[in-house]
């Protein structure tokens, strides 16, 4: 394979914000006046909000249209899956073969620099205040039970069958419409006393009704889960299998053939000039100061059944190069140079002079 694929697995997000750590180097005499850091390449976290949602027929299906007039009753138990949200998040990780240092002379005022945790470069001589991303929270609805005791009535208990049973169900439903509409239009015996002691009857009402409606429509309810995949590209690619989903299973491995595959594609639009091996071993030699990325690009499109499920652009440092800023940038002692980078792909943001 010409690329790293590395399956995450399910995960529930967390509702905090996501924010990168960085620490500040200082070039002293202790490190001859040089930080280490680290370019990054290119890894791409495709994001898939998966929602499963679970339906449970009530105990009086049978009798929904007959009493009170539903049609679209849920008459058996299922569980499905959809696919939302497909999102694509474009992450540097330090690539071990292009570790640098930057140099100062002696004598340069403070010289610094900032690195994320894992030593990606994210500036020079000026801080570096890392975006904050609010993650998304997994939501999960609420669950009425069709089994709720609170909704039984001793009638309904007492009822020698599941017809009857259902009757005195369906009168309880019509009975507490009727006691809402006398409150609602004042003509109840005994009103409650004030706008806020009404509101509470009108929303315990609303509940009676809802858990003994359950009871003959069923309920459904929807979780919400998310699944990573992360792809380190090398090359372009064709039609590769992220992971295979199903509508009664949800998301499976790549290799089980139980789901549809989703597929990635990842064509190169901007791709550095290649250089053979002795090319690229002068320049290589030949890069001096402060080394930096200059990303190539690529289109992505991920789909399923011939479905696009998301289209974009991203930037690949694997399909770019690396430039270096000329270290008599560096050496102005008075007023040094500071340059702000993007920590994800290692190119040059803003250079201030």
């Amino acid at each position: 394979m010409k690329h790293l694929i590395i399956i995450a697995g399910l995960l529930f997000s967390l509702s905090l914000i996501a924010q990168t750590k960085v620490e500040k180097k200082t070039a002293i005499k202790a490190n001859d006046f040089g930080v280490t850091y680290s370019l990054p390449k290119t890894s791409l976290i495709i994001n898939v909000e998966v929602i499963k949602t679970t339906c449970k027929a009530g105990p009086y299906y049978k009798y929904a249209e007959k009493y009170i007039g539903v049609k679209d009753a849920i008459t058996s138990n299922k569980v499905y899956y959809e696919l939302k949200n497909v999102t694509v998040e474009n992450k540097g990780i330090p690539d071990k073969d292009n570790t640098y240092v930057v140099s100062f002379k002696p004598g340069t005022v403070a010289p610094y620099a900032y690195l994320t945790e894992d030593g990606l470069l994210c500036s020079i001589n000026t801080e570096y205040t890392p975006p904050s991303i609010p993650a998304q929270s997994a939501t999960k609805s609420s669950i009425i039970k069709t089994n709720d005791p609170s909704v039984l009535s001793e009638e309904m208990l007492m009822a020698g069958s599941e017809a009857k049973q259902a009757e005195v169900a369906a009168k309880q439903i019509y009975h507490i419409r009727e006691s809402r509409l006398n409150i609602v239009t004042g003509d109840a015996d005994n009103l409650p006393p004030d706008g806020e002691a009404m509101k509470v009857v009108i929303q315990q009402l609303d509940n009676q009704e809802k858990g003994l409606t359950n009871l003959f429509v069923g309920v459904c309810t929807k979780d919400t889960s998310e699944y990573e995949v992360t792809v380190v590209p090398h090359d372009d690619m064709n039609k590769e299998i992220l992971f295979r989903f199903s509508s009664q299973l949800g998301i499976v491995n790549a290799d089980d053939l139980g789901g549809e595959p989703i597929y990635m594609d990842l064509k190169a639009t901007e791709r550095a000039q290649q250089l053979d091996p002795k090319e690229a071993e002068k320049k290589e030699k030949s890069l001096k100061g402060l080394i930096y990325n200059v990303p190539g690009k690529a289109t992505i499109n991920i789909s399923l059944n011939k479905q696009s499920l998301y289209k974009g652009e991203v930037q690949i440092t694997q399909f770019g190069s690396r430039e270096g800023l000329a270290p008599v940038m560096f050496e102005d002692k008075k007023a040094p140079v500071k340059v702000l980078f993007y920590p994800e792909t290692g190119a040059i943001k803003q250079i201030i002079q």
